[in-house]
C-alpha cells in the first residue's frame, strides 16, 4: 500500500474569525480522520495545520473554502510539506 500521507499549512482570511469558523474545521478534519490544529491569528486570519491522507486534506481544504453557513472566505492558500506525524488528534489551539 502506497503511503500517501501528506501535512498542508491552509491560511483563510475574510469573515472567518467570530462565526464558528475553527468549530467547523474541527468537526470536518475529526469527521476525515485528519490531525493537527487550527487557530485564530492576530491578522484575522485562520490558520490550519493538518497532517493525514492527501486526498483528505485537498477534501478540508475545499470544505474550508465554502466555510460555515456565517462566513465568508475570501482567500485561501494552502502549502503542502512532509508528513511529520507531529498530532494525535485535531484541536482548536488558542
Amino acid at each position: 500500500m502506497i503511503n500517501n500521507n501528506a501535512r498542508a499549512e491552509i491560511i483563510v482570511n475574510g469573515l472567518v474569525q467570530g462565526v464558528g469558523f475553527r468549530y467547523y474545521v474541527v468537526k470536518q478534519a475529526v469527521r476525515l480522520k485528519l490531525t493537527g490544529f487550527v487557530q485564530n491569528l492576530y491578522t484575522g486570519e485562520v490558520l490550519t495545520i493538518v497532517e493525514g491522507e492527501k486526498i483528505l486534506i485537498d477534501e478540508l481544504f475545499k470544505l474550508i473554502k465554502l466555510g460555515p453557513a456565517n462566513s465568508q472566505v475570501k482567500n485561501a492558500k494552502i502549502t503542502w510539506s512532509e508528513f511529520k506525524n507531529e498530532f494525535d488528534s485535531f484541536e482548536v489551539k488558542f
